[in-house]
């Protein structure tokens, strides 16, 4: 099995799902890969939850009982939506292996700190062994690795984040995660009968004027 994990760290429902693949018995073989959820929306026309009123509201109270759920704890960093590119950069800086997504998760969304400059992430970038966070998150390459990411995010069809890849079919939200496990152990969980046909019903929109 092939299995990457999408991410950007603007998302609690990316926080509280890396705890849950942290427990998974095929979590070793997970390649984490940051990606810019911005650019992805854009691409597709989309606006982010929290760019809508009503959603953002009912989306921080619904990541926060589901944090409850899985007693994970969860502090809302002092703005948000942040701008995650610094945050992003500095992942891919340290090489994006688990402990980095750790440390940087923890930083934001345990313990509820700004990320969006090179200054807030001093102290995860020194935790990191990043000396100089401001170059390494401005050097060339890790701006064109994070482009990259992206680029390659939205190529194989991803439209949010979290979003674990399995064998190229895509899984979304903190919330699929059960789906997730099911497929896990048996990749035909998601085969036959009433699933085969959903794939082929044509789409019938109706607008109202």
């Amino acid at each position: 099995m092939a299995l990457r994990w999408y991410f950007d760290f603007v998302s609690p429902f990316a926080y509280l799902h890396w705890q849950q693949l942290k427990a998974l018995p095929q979590f070793e073989r997970i390649i984490p890969v940051p990606i810019a959820l911005g650019a992805v929306l854009h691409h597709l026309g989309n606006l982010g939850p929290a760019e809508i009123p009503a959603k953002r509201r009912f989306t921080y109270r619904q990541v926060l009982w589901q944090a409850q759920q899985q007693g994970v704890p969860l502090r809302f960093p002092p703005g948000h939506p942040f701008n995650p590119l610094a945050a992003l950069r500095l992942c891919l800086a340290a090489g994006a292996t688990p402990a980095s997504v750790d440390i940087l998760f923890n930083w934001i969304w345990r313990d509820g700190h700004a990320a969006d400059s090179a200054a807030a992430l001093a102290l995860p970038g020194a935790m990191l062994d990043v000396a100089h966070v401001a170059e390494a998150i401005s050097a060339p390459d890790v701006k064109e690795q994070l482009r990259r990411n992206t680029d390659a995010a939205i190529a194989a069809g991803v439209f949010g984040v979290p979003t674990l890849s399995i064998d190229g079919e895509l899984y979304w939200g903190n919330d699929a995660h059960a789906l997730m496990q099911a497929v896990l152990a048996d990749p035909d969980t998601v085969q036959g009968g009433e699933l085969d046909r959903v794939d082929t019903l044509p789409v019938a929109v109706q607008r109202s004027r």
